[in-house]
């Protein structure tokens, strides 16, 4: 069992066959997609496939407290069971999750993998082209594909694709065992520092030039509605030559909040 608390990340020292996952997933067929039940969470194409989902979950891809069932379909395929067999913890669900090109994931906290014994989640990239940007705690994790990568997402985060290819992770949630925690570990002494990205910079940079200029603070400062406040921020950084999105904005938004309710608190 767990008895130390856990990084928000850890890249695990762990490798796949890539090239063999690879042409298994272009055997799939097209219309196998199924879409994410949680439609609130997303903007565009989110779908899945679940190679291992528990068998009293209420629909495709979402979760359940029922016994591990695996699926019919990929049983055929010496790949997807050359990697499962080399997790020597339990495996309590097991998807393939695809992020359509220009789609989006909002930020959201998935508190039920912040609990005591809760499930660990793990990602491996299969595909992801520049232009995605996965955001933990605000920072972009460097995942490549073919590497394997323990997240804590019971904290903020958020995808984008901005790129014209799909992004498609191989999702695992598995129990808190003793091989894995070990994994987890042991991966941390390696995994690549998180960096603000690309976006998230700009914003900064729009942010500072508000706090400079005191006719850019004018113009937001008279917004009291939401909607027109983010359009409003968007067009100043597009007359500034800042490139961001409506994600970097809202999430701002939801630190400054938290922060003010904060203070009350301590």
């Amino acid at each position: 069992m767990q008895t130390s608390p856990l990084p928000v990340c850890s890249r695990l020292p762990l490798c796949c066959n890539l090239p063999l996952l690879l042409e298994a997933l272009q055997r799939i067929p097209t219309d196998a997609w199924q879409g994410h039940f949680n439609s609130a969470y997303y903007q565009g194409d989110w779908s899945g496939l679940a190679l291992i989902s528990a068998e009293d979950a209420p629909l495709p891809l979402a979760p359940g407290l029922g016994a591990p069932r695996r699926s019919a379909w990929w049983q055929d395929e010496p790949a997807w069971h050359e990697l499962l067999a080399g997790f020597q913890t339990s495996l309590r669900s097991v998807r393939l999750l695809r992020l359509g090109p220009g789609s989006t994931i909002h930020e959201h906290c998935d508190h039920d993998l912040g609990q005591p014994g809760s499930d660990l989640r793990l990602h491996i990239p299969l595909l992801s082209p520049p232009g995605v940007a996965f955001l933990l705690n605000g920072l972009q994790v460097p995942m490549q594909p073919g590497e394997c990568w323990f997240l804590d997402l019971s904290w903020p985060h958020r995808v984008s694709n901005s790129s014209s290819l799909p992004r498609i992770h191989l999702v695992l949630d598995c129990l808190p065992q003793a091989w894995l925690l070990q994994a987890i570990a042991q991966g941390r002494a390696t995994t690549p520092a998180l960096q603000p990205s690309a976006a998230v910079q700009a914003f900064a940079r729009l942010r500072h030039c508000v706090a400079e200029d005191a006719d850019l603070a004018q113009r937001l400062r008279t917004l009291t509605d939401s909607g027109k406040f983010i359009e409003a921020t968007l067009r100043m950084g597009e007359e500034l030559g800042l490139e961001f999105s409506a994600a970097e904005v809202r999430a701002a938004m939801r630190q400054g909040k938290n922060d003010w309710s904060a203070q009350w608190r301590a």
